[in-house]
């Protein structure tokens, strides 16, 4: 039993190094969290029910069917006097009983035009629900994919750092060797462990930093345990630099989720506009209804009666005045104007985004070459340096400015890269492209 309880254990643990060893793509992180993701499921929740609501029944199309019972009794003292005698016949506590039962059907046949633009708007209502989950599927996306970048960038930084780290080691091991020889002074010594120790504590805390955004990733791909490894299939971060401001800003126009949300108001504010209206209009109800009733008299010369069959009637009618129709439509037309203007101040928002982060990725494109011209010229610097501190002609001091030189070279080399790369999600969700990731 022992041995098969270890042997469970063994394979599960290989299991669990197996999935960690798996490498995703950045599809399959987006195809798993969009599956997975509880607010994206909410949202998806959210649009069945605006789906569901958006029916002829809903919206008072259909007739209504009622099955009602009920039952009256009245307990009476009664005093008749007859006219031509006299006389007063008293009766006490006289028990008069009606029971009812019956099946009424009742149905709008018009009221001014309500039922229909309620239909409507109730169907806008649904097309709005899908614009809801498509808004967020697209922030979830550009979330999910700045994210996996974020940890690109991360590890990429740590591998930096562990090279840096391996550069002070040689150092230190050369400094001491040297050191005990009498070729370097006691300062030497204990500035390459100084600067060793340094990078061994940077690179630790870096370690910090990619554990914390491979949990976050896990959290966006709603996996249960959000501390599992994970390994990535990008080593580098590509950015995309063919993009064009005039193509971006027609494809937002024409694509824009928020943009298409708010027509989508203007749409609805119209059709409340046109519910008040309706108002205005003449309705036409029908009712139908078969039924059963049984009287039963205690002192009348008719003892017990029963009533069955059908009974219909329709009824027409217009409300004239209610008092509040020319607020309400007055109320109704400034919502309209409302939603028009809502709806040009996000296009003059979007315009505004798309420009600002347009400037910044250009300006990010070309940061990004002149950082790849230096970084070039920080290795060439450090290999020269490197052969100098080996044939002793460079100072420990002159060695690590170098060091550090090619690391914040290839700092900010990251930087560029991982900025230009959040402004290209950036324009590709304001244009409504962002599900190119997908692809």
């Amino acid at each position: 039993m022992k041995r098969i309880i270890i042997t469970l254990y063994v394979g599960a643990a290989w299991l669990a190094s197996a999935h960690a060893q798996y490498p995703y793509s950045l599809k399959e992180c987006l195809e798993e969290g969009l599956a997975n993701n509880y607010s994206i499921r909410i949202t998806r929740n959210e649009e069945q029910i605006d789906h569901n609501n958006a029916t002829r029944a809903n919206a008072g199309y259909l007739p209504t069917l009622d099955l009602a019972a009920g039952y009256t009794g009245t307990l009476d003292n009664t005093d008749t006097k007859n006219r031509s005698t006299g006389i007063t016949t008293k009766d006490r506590n006289v028990y008069d009983q009606t029971l009812r039962a019956g099946v009424d059907v009742n149905w709008t046949l018009f009221d001014g035009f309500r039922i229909s633009t309620t239909h409507k708007k109730l169907q806008e209502l649904e097309r709005q629900g899908e614009t809801n989950t498509r808004i967020a599927l697209e922030d979830f996306i550009a979330g999910l994919t700045a994210e996996y970048y974020n940890y690109v960038q991360q590890e990429i930084r740590l591998k930096n750092f562990r090279y840096a780290v391996s550069l002070s080691k040689e150092r230190l091991r050369i400094v001491e060797e040297r050191y005990h020889v009498g070729n370097f002074s006691r300062l030497d010594y204990q500035q390459a462990k100084v600067d060793f120790n340094a990078d061994s504590a940077q690179y630790m805390k870096q370690q910090e930093m990619v554990v914390t955004s491979r949990i976050n990733l896990n959290e966006l791909m709603a996996v249960q345990e959000v501390d599992r490894p994970i390994r990535v299939n990008d080593s580098i971060i590509r950015v995309n630099d063919a993009l064009n401001y005039d193509e971006l800003w027609q494809s937002t126009l024409a694509t824009n989720a928020s943009l298409l949300k708010a027509e989508q108001n203007t749409t609805i504010a119209r059709l409340d506009y046109r519910q008040v209206l309706s108002r205005n209009y003449p309705y036409v109800k029908l009712n139908v209804g078969y039924g059963y009733t049984l009287n039963k008299y205690e002192t009348s010369a008719t003892s017990r009666r029963n009533n069955w069959g059908l009974n219909g009637g329709i009824s027409v009618g217009i409300n004239l005045w209610d008092g509040n129709r020319r607020r309400e439509k007055h109320n109704a037309s400034l919502q309209i104007r409302n939603a028009q203007l809502a709806r040009e101040q996000l296009e003059l928002g979007l315009k505004a985004d798309l420009s600002n982060l347009w400037q910044a990725y250009r300006n990010n494109l070309r940061l990004l070459n002149l950082e790849r011209q230096n970084l070039v010229a920080a290795r060439e610097n450090h290999e020269i340096a490197k052969e100098r501190y080996l044939l002793g002609n460079l100072s420990g001091i002159e060695m690590r400015e170098a060091q550090k030189s090619l690391l914040d070279a290839e700092e900010r080399i990251l930087s560029a890269e991982y900025s230009t790369k959040v402004c290209e999600i950036s324009l590709l969700q304001l244009s409504g492209r962002i599900t190119k990731y997908l692809e």
